[in-house]
């Protein structure tokens, strides 16, 4: 099997010996993997090998996304690793889809089934759809390895010819990812985002996964439109269609789920800084909802017109930032900050930016910070000024 293509390498693995092999790989680790093949060799096809070695190291990778208990039992590609939803999201997504009233959903563009296994676990009937042979047979595999499979229909198929009136809502998630990496125009998408939007004003409910960079000038007006972070990061927007929100703008922060929907308020006032620095979730703030956060605050205000840091006097709980306390500004200048940093004994240095070419390694690397304490320094701008801040974490 030196030869098979990729589609009946992986059908191997799916044999009692490719399973087999696949537990006696599990553990190995990537220093290992040369004489890890080479002793198997002897007793399986070379091709047998590469495959379940490949498997088991995707399986790795995708412990981040799936946890270890369900990236050990599921099947990977390289991509489908790299696009998949990560479980909480696709979770928390399901839950929305269920509170609804959505009973049975149609899902394009599937990819390895992340989507399609949480609403399967929510008890939601799924058709996942996807043209490439390999990847619609991983998502069918995974289906049937989480006992999914009388609620996890998988069709090899092209999503443009798929007719979805059957279903209560339809999930579109377009790749996002060509031969040279990265698509940034929404059209450039695999189906482009003006055929998704067309599918999902058809459909009675629809949910649209697209890039969280999309400019807010691009959502549909029948859209809502909402950007979720997990843990902080942000991992995704969605576009809502049919829910009776249409034009609105919320953030949504995981694991809670917290979500702050948006009243079209005007931007915060510039003000000068105040005791406390409050940094907005990365979802607040793609969603263009730094103003909600600053109006939550006692007399928040931005500490720059262009950058999304909220500072106030007082230290007030809110979910949707992080509250430091500032003990230190200073104009711009490695020399300066190397000094403070010796003078308060700081040898764990946190550095995060907004409005800043400098590179945190870089200025890391220039201090050299040494001794007991910590501190985080912001590079930021305040009224236009190149500015260093120094503080750190607030009492919860």
């Amino acid at each position: 099997m030196n030869d098979l293509d990729p589609l009946s390498s992986f059908a191997a693995l799916l044999t009692d010996r490719g399973r087999a092999l696949l537990d006696e790989v599990r553990d190995t680790e990537p220093a290992q993997e040369l004489a890890v093949a080479t002793r198997l060799r002897r007793e399986h096809p070379v091709g047998l090998v590469s495959a379940a070695l490949g498997q088991a190291r995707l399986r790795q990778r995708a412990v981040a996304k799936f946890g270890a208990a369900d990236a050990g039992r599921m099947y990977f590609t390289p991509n489908g690793v790299e696009q998949s939803t990560r479980a909480s999201v696709a979770a928390y997504r399901a839950r929305r889809f269920q509170e609804l009233g959505v009973r049975s959903v149609a899902d394009l563009c599937c990819g390895i089934g992340g989507d399609a296994i949480a609403l399967a676990r929510a008890g939601i009937p799924v058709l996942a759809v996807d043209r490439d042979p390999l990847t619609a047979a991983v998502a069918r595999a995974n289906a049937e390895a989480l006992g999914l499979g009388e609620l996890f229909e998988v069709r090899e198929a092209d999503v443009t010819e798929v007719e979805t009136a059957a279903y209560d809502a339809v999930f579109v998630d377009p790749a996002r990812r060509g031969g040279r990496g990265r698509v940034f125009d929404p059209e450039a998408y695999s189906p482009p985002l003006s055929w998704a939007v067309r599918t999902a004003l058809e459909a009675p409910l629809a949910a649209l996964k697209i890039a969280p960079g999309i400019p807010h000038e691009t959502v549909p007006a029948e859209a809502g439109a909402e950007w979720i972070s997990d843990s902080g990061d942000v991992k995704e927007a969605v576009l809502w269609f049919g829910t009776g929100e249409a034009g609105s703008v919320r953030a949504t922060l995981l694991p809670g789920p917290r979500t702050l929907v948006g009243r079209g308020l005007p931007d915060p006032q510039v003000r000068p800084l105040g005791r406390y620095l409050y940094e907005p979730d990365g979802a607040v703030v793609r969603a263009h909802l730094v103003a909600e956060v600053a109006e939550e605050l006692d007399g928040g205000g931005l500490v720059d017109e262009t950058i999304a840091y909220v500072t106030a006097d007082s230290l007030k709980a809110t979910p949707y930032a992080t509250a430091y306390e500032i003990t230190d500004q200073l104009p711009f200048g490695v020399k300066k900050l190397k000094a403070l940093l010796r003078e308060r004994g700081v040898g764990v240095l946190t550095v995060k930016k907004r409005g800043s070419a400098v590179e945190p390694e870089e200025l890391r690397r220039k201090v050299k910070p040494q001794g007991p304490n910590s501190a985080t320094v912001f590079l930021t701008r305040v009224k236009g000024a190149p500015t260093m801040l120094l503080g750190h974490p607030a009492p919860a």
